[in-house]
């Protein structure tokens, strides 16, 4: 806990002063372009991966990067964060990123012990489709084709929540996947059929 006092102590004495004219507009305005969903892994940060300043990025961090499908009536985080991104703030891109070594996708892989993490199991069977995917690519077992057709999976699942599909009618968003590998720092976006590609820069 002493180290994330002292972080905020260095947040006030040396990154606040240099961005106040920033943090001033943000303390009226929320106007983010992207809604980024990532994995809740602590050493995936949107914002460092993507050199992106405060109010940029709206995110929402799942374990395994996980986006239930829509289910009208049920009370959902999840849903909820997609609906006010793209209805209220208008956000006109949504990322879902994977990344390697993802804990997620190594336990649905491996298979998740039920009884000794009941609440974790029961999240792990929003990626069903994602391994009904993986061992149909014939990649069953490898959490690497099960990182790439999780991402596509939980794209496909956006895809289902009404707020996302009216944008979709409208080409008001686009949405994108990416794989982030925390190794090398390298950033892959997968096309239409789950083939990556090395973002442009």
């Amino acid at each position: 806990m002493q180290d994330l006092e002292q972080g905020v102590a260095r947040f006030r004495r040396d990154v606040f002063p240099a961005k106040t004219e920033l943090f001033t507009r943000l303390a009226t305005t929320h106007r983010p372009a992207t809604l980024f969903i990532s994995c809740s892994d602590a050493r995936v940060v949107p914002e460092l991966i993507t050199q992106s300043e405060p109010g940029e990025l709206f995110v929402i961090r799942t374990a395994g990067n996980l986006v239930p499908a829509y289910a009208p009536g049920s009370a959902d985080g999840v849903a909820a964060g997609i609906e006010y991104a793209v209805a209220v703030l208008d956000v006109s891109d949504i990322v879902v990123c994977g990344h390697s070594g993802c804990g997620a996708m190594t336990a649905v892989a491996d298979g998740l012990d039920p009884a000794a993490l009941p609440a974790v199991a029961g999240w792990l069977r929003h990626a069903d489709a994602s391994r009904a995917r993986t061992t149909a690519e014939g990649g069953a077992g490898t959490v690497a084709a099960l990182v790439r057709q999780n991402v596509l999976a939980q794209l496909a699942n956006l895809a289902t929540h009404p707020s996302v599909a009216r944008a979709l009618a409208g080409e008001t968003v686009a949405l994108h996947g990416w794989i982030y590998d925390i190794g090398t720092g390298t950033v892959e976006e997968l096309d239409a059929t789950g083939r990556p590609s090395a973002l442009a820069v």
